[in-house]
């Protein structure tokens, strides 16, 4: 199989394995709400967003260099024993702080029972970073079919052990131990692919930290874009407001996410090893085909701001459809932090980690000078452009910068084509009013436009074309 056919295969697995989180999600918080009630799940919310926050921070710091480190090395094995253990010591740590200060977290907020959660909770640490280790090392070899099944196991693990666990009774206590279950799930499978051992001596090879301390700064910048909700209470908005904007980030940047968490890493592993074989030009190609993929995505982001009003009132009822014009915008900033994660995906793989330090880092400091420059002027709307004004212009930069320092062209021509596709399927999307689930006809038939438009446009090459349909033919 060929490195495009390989990253094809892959990302469309991986993407239907982490589209099962929002399904699994919207179906697993709505037996809560009921089951718990308010109260509860209000404490097991805040439980799962600082166990979250913990773990996230260990994912964002190795989980790139595992994948850069891993693709590179002849024989993976010995720098998987030094990842591994690096996993387990840190997150184990994590753990230890997590019970040390769950008291404290309760007092502070006066919430008593919130210590024997984050202290149960806290369990997950540990079994979380070990799977994310050997999920990104599954990355580094390639084989992104049994990376995507251990994801899907996890979900839907998740979901059948919460719902189990509730019923029997065992209230927020088993929705937290389904979570935990779904984390020894999804370590099970991926352990049965990818057997890392423990080192018995050694030192970490440098080329760990040389990759992991960059790439974890620049993913804490770009997570940190997001923070217009924070600023925007922060600065005076109402908490109607707050939660009008909360939903219209969440809708927003929910498909973005997963696409980036689908093909970023897989780029990065895929591109890894074909400059590894020594074939920088097919590299390039590889890189310069996933910007054309995000740029060719444009039209769709049109289709959605003209039809976001509606999706809004469809996903939150109809005292939410204030939340449409920001998500519109929003949309768009999902997109510039799709180009972003694979920017720096490309970055990674070409050996230059630095480089997405330099490049993400001055977003955020622009990002908050903004948003308390637009938010008191323009509410919801300057927030939300702030966003997305500084996630494209970060986009631009580093487009510029993989051609200037890689030789990997910019997709102008496809940036061209997207605009005027926009230009149509706007205001056909606008005058088509579609109430209630008939808005997913009209957004099939908007990317049905915007695939033909393409074909039409030469922007997909006969040899794409039957890229593509071999790829289907010889997909299993």
């Amino acid at each position: 199989m060929s490195p495009g056919h390989h990253l094809l295969q892959g990302s469309i697995l991986v993407l239907l394995a982490e589209a099962l989180l929002p399904l699994t999600g919207i179906v697993t918080a709505a037996f809560l709400t009921r089951s718990l009630g308010a109260a509860d799940y209000g404490l097991l919310t805040l439980a799962a967003t600082f166990i979250s926050w913990i773990e996230l921070a260990i994912n964002s710091l190795f989980s790139r260099a595992t994948v850069k480190v891993i693709g590179d090395a002849e024989d993976w094995r010995p720098a998987g024993a030094s990842l591994l253990r690096l996993h387990v010591w840190i997150s184990a740590g994590a753990m230890i702080v997590c019970w040390i200060l769950a008291k404290p977290t309760a007092a502070l907020l006066n919430e008593p029972a919130m210590a024997g959660y984050l202290a149960l909770f806290a369990l997950d640490i540990p079994i979380f970073s070990l799977a994310n280790c050997h999920r990104s090392m599954l990355v580094g070899r390639g084989q992104y079919r049994c990376r995507a099944g251990a994801s899907a196991s996890r979900w839907i693990t998740r979901l059948v052990l919460i719902i189990v666990l509730v019923k029997l009774g065992f209230s927020v206590r088993g929705a937290i131990v389904g979570s935990i279950g779904a984390s020894l799930a999804e370590l099970a499978i991926a352990r049965y692919y990818i057997r890392p051992g423990w080192p018995q001596r050694g030192t970490t090879p440098s080329a760990i930290w040389d990759y992991a301390l960059p790439v974890f700064f620049s993913a804490l910048a770009l997570r940190f874009l997001n923070l217009g909700l924070f600023l925007f209470k922060m600065l005076g908005g109402s908490a109607v407001q707050t939660g009008i904007y909360g939903a219209a980030q969440n809708a927003a940047m929910v498909m973005p996410g997963i696409f980036a968490a689908a093909l970023s890493p897989l780029l990065l592993s895929t591109m890894t090893r074909v400059l590894r074989s020594g074939d920088p030009e097919a590299a390039r190609v590889l890189g310069h085909n996933a910007m054309r993929v995000v740029v060719g995505m444009l039209p769709i982001a049109a289709a959605v701001a003209a039809a976001s009003s509606e999706i809004a009132v469809l996903l939150f009822g109809v005292h939410f459809a204030a939340a449409g014009p920001p998500m519109a915008i929003l949309f768009l900033a999902g997109l510039g932090l799709v180009m972003l994660s694979l920017l720096t995906a490309i970055l990674i793989a070409c050996g230059n980690p630095s480089w997405t330090l330099y490049l993400t880092a001055p977003l955020l400091p622009a990002a908050i000078v903004g948003h308390f420059i637009a938010i008191p002027r323009f509410g919801l709307m300057g927030a939300a452009s702030v966003t997305a004004i500084v996630t494209c212009l970060g986009a631009l930069c580093g487009m510029v910068v993989v051609r200037k320092g890689l030789g990997i062209g910019m997709p102008t021509a496809t940036f061209l084509r997207a605009v005027l596709l926009s230009g149509i399927v706007y205001p056909l999307v606008s005058f088509w009013p579609t109430p209630g689930l008939a808005i997913v006809v009209k957004m099939a038939a908007a990317a049905i436009l915007t695939v033909g438009g393409f074909v039409l446009l030469s922007e997909l090459k006969q040899k794409e074309i039957n890229f593509f349909w071999s790829f289907v033919r010889t997909a299993p």
